[in-house]
């Protein structure tokens, strides 16, 4: 699908990605959601437009979708789809080995995640056969940046509304939905402060969360003067979450930065 397609959407895009950036330069909170915890699925996108993916990655990663993977061709997404196993998947119908349908066709055989199509203005024939094979959903060419998040939010909210994040650790799990650490035979309660401060550590999973940033989180727009607290609260919480509280592998301090949650893998 040529990108001239896609020129419509190009300054929409750009208008976005400058003005979420204003906002975080000017120290603006960005909007949390209950649905945040998916934003952590892993999502593989398939075009031959280098310049698409490349914006859709950067949609995505305003939003929060972090877990992108890209490809551009039939013979690309489905090695990513057996080595990386997606939980969703982003096809465009045309591409230059082959269809969007028959790799979605291929890539049901390794699991059934929820699939969203990308398809030009006009070609309903494609919507049906889609549907037909059991995709989710459709997005049509050219698209605004809101459309796409709106949907991609709506199928990944059908797919896995009975989902609740329970994250798994070196020495014990989480249940988010229960606010409980699960130690064996133990279940431990969190704390409303506790649970506020590994809700954050959980959405960045794997990167560091600033000590003013986990501050925010825990008491409002107005942090300082609460890193010591900061500090007896992640105390409380490794005594719950490590094997050795002193010996810290899941709830790492990065020396003057902050601390970074370590998933289980």
């Amino acid at each position: 699908m040529s990108c001239s397609a896609m020129l419509p959407g190009i300054s929409e895009i750009i208008k976005t990605l400058q003005y979420n950036y204003r906002r975080r330069q000017n120290g603006e909170k960005m909007e949390k959601t209950e649905y945040d915890y998916l934003k952590q699925k892993k999502i593989l996108l398939a075009d031959d437009e280098e310049q698409l993916r490349d914006m859709v990655v950067s949609i995505l990663a305003q939003e929060g979708y972090t877990r992108v993977r890209t490809a551009g061709s039939v013979g690309e997404a489905l090695r990513a789809a057996e080595e990386w196993k997606p939980e969703f998947a982003i096809l465009d119908v045309m591409l230059p080995d082959g269809d969007g349908f028959a790799l979605l066709e291929k890539m049901r055989e390794l699991a059934d995640i929820p699939v969203l199509f990308l398809t030009a203005r006009g070609e309903e024939e494609d919507k049906f056969r889609g549907f037909g094979l059991g995709a989710d959903d459709y997005v049509v060419k050219p698209f605004l940046p809101k459309e796409l998040l709106f949907r991609i939010a709506a199928v990944l909210r059908r797919s896995y509304k009975e989902e609740t994040p329970r994250v798994r650790l070196a020495a014990c799990e989480i249940d988010f939905a229960r606010a409980e650490v699960l130690r064996g035979e133990q279940h431990l309660p969190l704390t409303a402060k506790e649970f506020e401060l590994l809700s954050v550590l959980y959405r960045n999973a794997g990167r560091i969360v600033t000590i003013d940033g986990l501050c925010e989180a825990a008491w409002g727009d107005n942090p300082y003067g609460y890193e010591n607290s900061l500090m007896a609260h992640i105390r409380r919480i490794r005594e719950k979450i490590e094997e050795n509280p002193s010996k810290p592998v899941s709830l790492l301090t990065v020396k003057g930065l902050g601390y970074k949650l370590v998933l289980r893998k």
